[in-house]
Parts: structure tokens; C-alpha cells; sequence
């Protein structure tokens, strides 16, 4: 193989590398440390899951993991959300470490299936960001509006809690490394 073949093999490869780096998705533990649990106190922080979720941007195809024990989590209507009541959940889950897959863009509300809890403050409104869309195709339909307009207030350093977020995207970013290595080496021969 002439070396001009081997650059554009490695130029291919390098930019089919860049792209799939990019399309990435992320994973997110719900409420860092501490995990899905009942907040301690509803009136200081009886929004603390739509804070966290408030200092998060999610896309179509990242995940949200939910650490708990004995509880569970529900994905409801909006309706069942603000009666902190489901009475047919999108979606339920009770095995203490859950990932929920967000596959599409819009709001997402979660609730506890135990009673009184969602009373509590253990419940959260996710929205994921709309796919950016190219001019020949069409706009995804719009997400359902909230009825809140007004941001939820900063959280509190001692409650504010960093996701994984950034752990997820460097191990992607590590075996995608390692991958474009074994590429490199198998196109030039260096074994």
C-alpha cells in the first residue's frame, strides 16, 4: 500500500473517529452521593431532584441511573406528577439501581411509587434538548409545556451534588483511544 494510500486510510479513520466521539451519550446518577431518596426536609428541600436536574443538560439517547433502597420510581403523566398519584405509570421500576434510557426529546417526570414520598419532594421533571434537525428534515414535534415558568433557586453547596456525567464521557473517550490505536497500527503494519 503507497503512503498517500495510508494518509487518506488514517484520514478517514481519524475523522470517522472525531464524529463518533461526538455522538456520544451520557450517563447521570439522579441526585449525585446521595441518590433517589426522600429529601430531608420539603421546606428546604423539597425541589432538590428538579435542581439537580436543573444543572444538568440531557440529550435523546443519554441515561439516568436511580440509586435507592427499598423505594421505587415511576415515569408518569404531568398530571399524575403534580397529584404526586399514578395510577397507570409510563414506567416502574423497584430494583434498588435502576437506568432509565431518555429516548426521546420533551419532559420526563418521575415520581416514588411509595406513599408519601413524591409528597415529600422525591419526585423530578427532566426535559431533554431537541435533536438539532438538518433543513431537509422535519421538526420533532414539540414537548408538552409545564405549567412552571419560574427557574427553580440555586441549590445549596452542601446539597448540590456532581453527576457522573463526566466520568461516562471519559471512559468512552479511553476505549475509543484505544480503538483508533489498534486501527492505526493495523493500516501502517507497525506490528
Amino acid at each position: 500500500m503507497s503512503t498517500l494510500n495510508k494518509i487518506v486510510h488514517v484520514t478517514i479513520l481519524v475523522s470517522f473517529y472525531m464524529f463518533s466521539s461526538c455522538v456520544s451519550s451520557t450517563e447521570f446518577e439522579v441526585g449525585g452521593d446521595d441518590g433517589w431518596i426522600v429529601p430531608q426536609s420539603n421546606k428546604t428541600h423539597g425541589d432538590v431532584f428538579n435542581q439537580w436536574a436543573s444543572h444538568n443538560r440531557f440529550k435523546v439517547d443519554d441515561t439516568i441511573r436511580f440509586k435507592y433502597k427499598k423505594d421505587s420510581v415511576l415515569v408518569v403523566s404531568e398530571d399524575e406528577y403534580k397529584k404526586c398519584k399514578a395510577t397507570k405509570p409510563q414506567f416502574y421500576s423497584n430494583n434498588e439501581d435502576t437506568v432509565f434510557k431518555l429516548d426521546r426529546p420533551g419532559l420526563f417526570y418521575f415520581i416514588s411509587g411509595i406513599s408519601g414520598h413524591c409528597e415529600k419532594g422525591q419526585k423530578m421533571i427532566i426535559k431533554v434538548m431537541e435533536t438539532e434537525s438538518t433543513p431537509d428534515s422535519s421538526p420533532p414535534s414539540s414537548p408538552p409545556s409545564s405549567s412552571s415558568s419560574s427557574s427553580p433557586p440555586s441549590l445549596p453547596a452542601s446539597t448540590h451534588k456532581k453527576s457522573n456525567a463526566l466520568k461516562t464521557a471519559v471512559q468512552f473517550s479511553s476505549s475509543g483511544f484505544v480503538v483508533f490505536t489498534i486501527i492505526v497500527v493495523s493500516v501502517f503494519g507497525l506490528v
